[in-house]
């Protein structure tokens, strides 16, 4: 099964992810654009309005999407809108890019009950959007963090 992030710079979301069991794969890239196939480059011009985002192959016998969904909230800041820690850009948005209905349904039932939990004092402002098309980034960008030792 599948699943999609955006949680601020996607080096730290996918290092993350793919050392959670359960999960297969992982590959970074850029979803909810307005260009075709775009570049690292361009999305950095803040003008293309893509997400750093990774997609997430995963194993629901092993680990639930609502595991999932526990992990992206708690791993990140999702009441900044377009920015997380330093890294400032729409590319660096909060989002869940769902699937199917059920993951719509899960993303939704979650924010809702964060919202309520008192956790935050503002707002959360993560977007729950269906999935586009994603665009695996750069090779260079893959498992980032495993090849540079951070």
């Amino acid at each position: 099964m599948k699943a999609t992030f955006a949680a601020g710079c996607f080096w730290h979301v996918e290092d993350l992810l793919s050392k959670t069991k359960g999960v297969k794969s992982t590959q970074v890239g850029y979803i909810g654009g307005n260009i075709p196939d775009p570049t690292y480059e361009e999305v950095c011009t803040d003008r293309t309005g893509h997400a750093e985002a990774v997609e997430v192959e995963f194993e629901p016998s092993e680990i639930s999407f609502d595991e999932l969904l526990e992990i992206f909230w708690n791993n990140h800041n999702p009441t900044t809108l377009n920015r997380q820690g330093p890294d400032v850009g729409i590319q660096y948005r909060s989002a869940i890019f769902y699937h199917d209905e059920s993951q719509k349904e899960s993303a939704e039932k979650s924010k809702n009950n964060l919202s309520q939990s008192g956790k935050y004092s503002n707002p959360i402002v993560t977007e729950i959007v269906p999935a586009p098309k994603f665009y695996r980034a750069e090779e260079y960008h893959q498992k980032y963090f495993k090849k540079h030792g951070f």
